[in-house]
């Protein structure tokens, strides 16, 4: 990753916290699932404006992405 700084006024800083705590994410989770829907996906790879951005609940999704993602293991 990429560390990057930015200024935000005051009342936008505050509303993207509570919005941030609201999902149960960070404030740079925010800002980047923000700016991932804002920018044009890459041609190749569509999908990838969705990664990490579906939240199943189980902590263990990971281990079996298939159901997660397709309703089926295989």
């Amino acid at each position: 990753m990429v560390r990057t700084q930015i200024s935000l006024t005051e009342e936008d800083y505050a509303a993207a916290k509570r919005e941030a705590r609201r999902l149960g994410i960070s404030l740079a989770e925010l800002l980047r699932r923000s700016l991932r829907r804002m920018l044009p996906a890459d041609e190749e790879r569509p999908w990838m404006r969705y990664a990490g951005m579906i939240e199943s609940g189980d902590p263990a999704s990971s281990q079996h992405v298939d159901e997660v993602v397709h309703g089926r293991k295989d």
